[in-house]
């Protein structure tokens, strides 16, 4: 996991302690990183991840 790609995206989005499902999906595609990257990120960073189009994040 490259975590200064994953800072310096949340950094211009504007991304600080929560983040939408969308919006990391987003990211992935337009960063190159890849999904499971920025859910571990958020997990090790204390990041919420809101709107989860499967349910599992309430």
């Amino acid at each position: 996991m490259d975590e200064s790609k994953i800072q310096q995206a949340f950094a211009e989005m504007g991304i600080e302690n929560e983040i939408q499902c969308p919006q990391a999906e987003a990211m992935a595609v337009k960063y190159g990183i890849p999904k499971r990257d920025i859910g571990e990120y958020c997990d090790t960073h204390s990041v919420k991840i809101r709107g989860c189009q499967l349910g599992c994040f309430r």
